[in-house]
């Protein structure tokens, strides 16, 4: 059995502070997308992009189960010393991320059409989007084998090669940019070469990141890749995490097309608070990054203690960034919501809402920190079976408190499914720290 440093506050920070950096680069990217197709002057280049990425998002959301996936198994592979079955997880999981991304490339027409039917567009902003995605779905491999690599190295607790590889692909992503759309004048294909680029330069550095594995000769040992055993665990965890993701993104749906029952400007607010949500979730992803490694190895070292420790050190550290959160939107939310929209209207609706946006952390971090610790032991079945408990209590908030108090309704249903995923999970974990119990002697 290997050994390990002591989970300590420093090793806990080394870990989530690369994540948090990471995750800060995204919205820039975001932003400069928006930016340089902005200086065209039209708006349909403006829509285009947006819809292009985000139905590239949702397809390639539906794999996000390989990054937490690979993440629970490898940790404990790697607390039990089991090195050969460490690198058959990279492999297993880069070969998962490049059929999958090779099957949305031969799928793209259909996916698209589906696409353009649920969410319709003019006729120039969809001509615009399909020249963006028949573009960007060529680094769908990439996009989505990123995931697997990316779940190893945090595993492994190699989170500023996270932060490293994030920063070059946004980076170069943003350079290509300018170059490409302000400078070469290429429009929305330059916004789609370079984020093409940027995801295929940005998985072969993690590949580069990951060369170690690639110096083992376990890593073409094809018979422990593809053993039966190990691969049908992997099915297993992979299959639950994604019901449970399907079951939360339902959540976070159905609020969106309810809240547009209220107006656009109620529905504009709703969207605008929601960047609140998004920045909490970005925060908390370093320290629940975290803990998945931390606890994946005790429960792989049958270390009980270990892991427990690395539950409450995470978790105070979650609850001290949602404190800070809390203060900074309760003091500053207005002029976050002014800087988000300039409509006066919804300047006004979103302050209306905004105190459960200074609640929501705190309600919240728990069900953020409990499913990085029970995605580090890979308790998929109790995540799935959990948040079915907390889908089922949300929907009854829903129809018991939306009829009272409208939109002050909807949100505080919201919130009630976190409580409820928090409670179910923090039921559910004293089994989970039986898990880590040495085990019997014969």
């Amino acid at each position: 059995m290997p050994e390990f440093a002591p989970v300590t506050h420093r090793r806990i920070l080394r870990n989530a502070l690369p994540i948090v950096l990471a995750n800060a680069t995204v919205p820039i990217l975001g932003a400069v997308d928006t930016g340089v197709v902005g200086q065209i002057g039209e708006a349909a280049p403006i829509g285009a992009v947006g819809i292009g990425a985000i139905i590239l998002s949702g397809l390639y959301w539906v794999f996000g189960f390989l990054r937490m996936g690979t993440t629970g198994l490898t940790s404990q592979a790697h607390g039990a010393g089991q090195s050969g079955e460490v690198t058959a997880l990279l492999v297993r999981a880069l070969i998962i991320g490049l059929a999958g991304g090779a099957l949305i490339i031969l799928c793209q027409s259909l996916l698209f059409q589906g696409a353009f039917y649920a969410s319709p567009a003019s006729p120039e902003v969809e001509g615009l989007a399909r020249e963006y995605l028949t573009i960007r779905i060529w680094s769908a491999p990439a996009a989505i084998g990123l995931y697997g690599l990316t779940g190893w190295l945090i595993a492994l607790e190699r989170s500023r090669a996270v932060l490293v590889i994030q920063v070059w692909m946004n980076g170069l992503n943003i350079v290509l940019d300018l170059w490409f759309v302000l400078g070469l004048g290429w429009g929305v294909q330059g916004v789609a070469i370079a984020t093409f680029l940027a995801e295929w330069s940005g998985f072969a550095l993690a590949l580069w990141m990951c060369r170690d594995a690639f110096q083992q000769p376990a890593w073409r040992d094809w018979s422990r890749v593809f053993d039966r055993a190990s691969l049908i665990q992997m099915a297993a965890v992979n299959r639950d995490i994604l019901l449970r993701s399907l079951m939360l993104q339902g959540i976070f749906i159905s609020f969106l097309f309810l809240g547009a029952d209220f107006g656009d400007v109620t529905l504009a607010a709703n969207q605008v608070l929601m960047q609140f949500l998004q920045i909490t979730a970005y925060a908390l992803d370093g320290f629940a990054f975290a803990v998945e490694a931390l606890v994946g190895q005790a429960l792989g070292a049958r270390d009980r203690y270990g892991l427990r420790r690395a539950a409450l050190l995470s978790s105070y550290w979650g609850l001290g960034c949602v404190v800070v959160l809390s203060l900074v939107f309760a003091l500053t939310g207005g002029m976050i919501i002014d800087i988000m929209t300039t409509a006066p209207d919804v300047r006004l609706s979103a302050r209306d809402y905004l105190p459960w946006m200074v609640a929501a952390p705190l309600i919240g971090v728990a069900s953020w920190m409990l499913d990085g610790i029970f995605i580090g032991a890979t308790q998929s079945r109790e995540m799935r079976n959990m948040m079915l408990l907390s889908l089922l209590v949300y929907v009854a908030a829903v129809f018991a408190l939306v009829p009272v108090w409208g939109n002050h309704g909807l949100w505080a249903a919201l919130l009630i499914s976190f409580v409820a995923r928090g409670v179910t999970l923090g039921w559910r974990y004293p089994k989970l720290e039986e898990l880590a119990d040495p085990v019997p002697a014969k």
